[in-house]
């Protein structure tokens, strides 16, 4: 389970408003992707009983990643979620979107932060003090809590894209390659939300252009 201790050890060195960051939806074939950066109270003893709900998003069933990103909501002192379309993804790929993302959503914080945990990705753009910590949504309670924002935000994107996209079934899958989504890609084409630099829809990008030619 995810505690506390990466936080201290910043709060050691002097740094004391400490947000967590991760992201959601890299891998998808279809849809934003999403990160959230999360400052939870400086003077938290990990005791707090609202905290039992928060673990790496992954580990958590639907229902439970929403009760706990209503708990985040309400006992962070800050919280934020950014998005990249589809479309930025196809043009500056996805490890500048995520990137984009993360930097995005810490940049709208108030307070604004004094130091970032990050999941997994370094950001050697970033002015503020940061560590990049492997499998940090499963080790830090920041970073799982920003995991739960990104994770279910994305998520009811996904579920509002079925509505404008029917016969996708972005309700179920969100995006990722299911094979019922690559059923549907076969049949339907892609969206304009699908992301066209991902393959396989790049390799059915270039049979469709060397077709025409």
């Amino acid at each position: 389970m995810p505690d506390l201790s990466l936080e201290a050890d910043f709060r050691v060195q002097g740094y004391r408003l400490i947000a967590g960051v991760d992201e959601a939806g890299r891998g998808p074939l279809a849809g934003p992707v999403a990160a959230a950066a999360v400052i939870l109270p400086p003077d938290l003893t990990g005791d707090e009983l609202w905290l039992a709900a928060i673990d790496d998003s992954k580990r958590l069933t639907e229902r439970r990643r929403v009760e706990a990103a209503t708990l985040i909501t309400e006992n962070a002192r800050a919280c934020a979620v950014e998005m990249i379309s589809s479309e930025t993804i196809d043009r500056i790929g996805i490890g500048r979107a995520v990137l984009s993302a993360m930097l995005t959503a810490v940049g709208r914080l108030r307070p604004a932060p004094d130091a970032l945990l990050l999941d997994w990705v370094p950001i050697k753009e970033c002015p503020l003090p940061h560590q990049a910590v492997v499998k940090g949504d499963a080790r830090s309670l920041s970073i799982a809590a920003a995991s739960i924002l990104a994770k279910v935000a994305r998520d009811e994107h996904m579920v509002r894209a079925e509505g404008c996209y029917p016969g996708y079934g972005f309700a179920r899958h969100k995006g990722y390659a299911t094979r019922a989504h690559l059923r549907c890609l076969a049949e339907l084409g892609p969206s304009p939300i699908h992301r066209r630099s991902f393959s396989p829809l790049r390799q059915a990008t270039l049979i469709d252009d060397a077709a025409t030619r």
